[in-house]
């Protein structure tokens, strides 16, 4: 009988199975395609170990109860499909992981109706790609915490570790580790627009080239910028082209494809009301990014700025500050939204505890985040990190490098819409005052929306048109 069941042996289910048994715990997988079946047994090599069928009855039959089964199938309508094919071959207190990234809302639907038939449903994100999911992820679970006791060893050992510490915890009840899985990906498309403006400015303000770009990456992965995104970022300029003669980086188009998981971070910010704009024009710049021909129209009509080159070292010094900046803006927006959706959701997070187990094997890794889990071990109920004195004097430190390369690239027409977010979404917090007293005014003069005052407590409305 196998400790373990998967289902679904694309890349990504293949490479997680194989992590389970590397780490001691047998598994069984399940897939309808007898290839992606029999390319798992000939890589697992034991099948003590490592087995897989296309029968589900075959499957089930094989793990050992309760039984754990993880699916890592695309999300949405086959999730449910899956979920309906298990249910005449599973007993009650049997556990299934839905390891996908699937909406929130559709966990909780999914876990209130499991839990009727005695089934025990979890949520859990998985962060780190095929080679994470291979070596070591980050996993966000989140369900019932008597049912994550079967699985917590299994996950501890297959998970990333940070100085010997898994990167791996029970987050709370219901879709909590879905919803920190889907905020951990809108912080990752804010993070990888702010990088992608940065090689931008450096390549157009600073004629930069590719070599360049790459030693000025690594050196940064080498300091305060160490994460997976900059480190990758610096190998990506090495790449050469297999096809045509220069850098692989540019020969491609450039066109950003989603799957939708920063759309969702963006719109349920929204239902929050919680400010998330560094995240939301990542978004937008994708959907910009779709629209190539129309931007090659557009780029005939209008004129340009004739760009006005600083010099190299300058320019280098300012990106790098200015990203350090808008990176931790980015951070303590996703995170605000985590700390109002816990509220909102019950959830019951501990941001300390997410921003631990961020700390190696997902996307969004970087050195920073020990700094922020300590900031939220330190206060934890911190609404937003901007208010930490860990943070206080590096956004001092770096906020005239972000005001100076914005304005370098709006006076010489280059795009820099994720750091002027950043930077506007910073100003605007750290205002005492703001101009919506007079859209409170406008809101009451056209629809008696009525409005506050600053000298006394109570609701006004007042006849404006003469």
């Amino acid at each position: 009988m196998y400790d373990f069941g998967l289902v679904g042996l694309g890349v990504m289910g293949r490479n997680f199975i194989l992590n389970v048994a590397d780490n001691g715990f047998s598994a069984f997988g399940y897939d309808l395609d007898a290839e992606k079946v029999n390319s798992l047994k000939n890589e697992g090599g034991n099948l003590e170990q490592v087995d897989a069928s296309t029968n589900i009855k075959t499957f089930v039959k094989n793990l050992k109860q309760p039984r754990k089964i993880m699916l890592l199938v695309p999300a949405g309508k086959v999730v449910d499909a899956v979920i309906e094919s298990l249910l005449p071959h599973i007993d009650k207190g049997d556990i299934i992981i839905d390891g996908g990234n699937s909406f929130f809302t559709d966990t909780d639907r999914r876990e209130a109706t499991l839990q009727n038939r005695g089934i025990n449903f979890f949520g859990a994100g998985v962060s780190g790609g095929a080679k994470g999911a291979r070596k070591g992820p980050s996993i966000m679970p989140g369900g019932s915490k008597s049912a994550y006791e079967h699985i917590k060893p299994i996950f501890e050992a297959v998970s990333a570790k940070y100085n010997g510490e898994p990167c791996v915890a029970y987050l709370g009840p219901k879709s909590a580790g879905n919803y920190v899985k889907m905020v951990h990906n809108g912080i990752e498309y804010g993070l990888m627009q702010l990088t992608s403006e940065i090689y931008d400015v450096l390549r157009k303000g600073g004629d930069h080239d590719n070599d360049e770009l790459h030693d000025i990456f690594a050196s940064w992965n080498a300091g305060r910028l160490q994460s997976f995104l900059v480190e990758i970022t610096s190998e990506i300029f090495k790449q050469e082209d297999t096809l045509v003669k220069g850098r692989l980086v540019d020969q491609i188009l450039d066109k950003a494809k989603q799957k939708g998981t920063g759309k969702w971070t963006s719109q349920n910010a929204m239902d929050l009301g919680i400010p998330v704009p560094s995240i939301d024009v990542a978004v937008s710049m994708r959907e910009i990014s779709a629209l190539k021909d129309e931007r090659i129209k557009a780029d005939a009509l209008y004129d340009r700025p004739t760009v006005q080159h600083m010099e190299k070292a300058q320019l280098t010094d300012l990106s790098e500050k200015a990203l350090y900046f808008s990176f931790i803006v980015t951070y303590a927006q996703g995170l605000h939204q985590l700390a109002d959706a816990s509220k909102e959701y019950g959830y019951q997070l501990d941001i300390s505890v997410i921003a631990k187990i961020w700390r190696a094997g997902c996307i969004i890794r970087a050195g920073l985040l020990a700094d922020i889990t300590e900031a939220f071990k330190a206060e934890p109920a911190l609404p937003n990190l901007l208010l930490s004195a860990t943070f206080v004097d590096k956004i001092k430190d770096t906020v005239d490098a972000a005001r100076k390369l914005v304005a370098f690239g709006a006076t010489n027409g280059i795009p820099l819409p994720g750091l002027s977010n950043s930077l506007t979404y910073f100003d605007a917090y750290t205002s005492s005052k703001l101009p919506l007293n007079l859209i409170q005014a406008q809101r009451d003069y056209f629809g008696s929306h009525t409005y506050e005052r600053l000298d006394r407590e109570g609701i006004f409305h007042t006849e404006w048109e003469a």
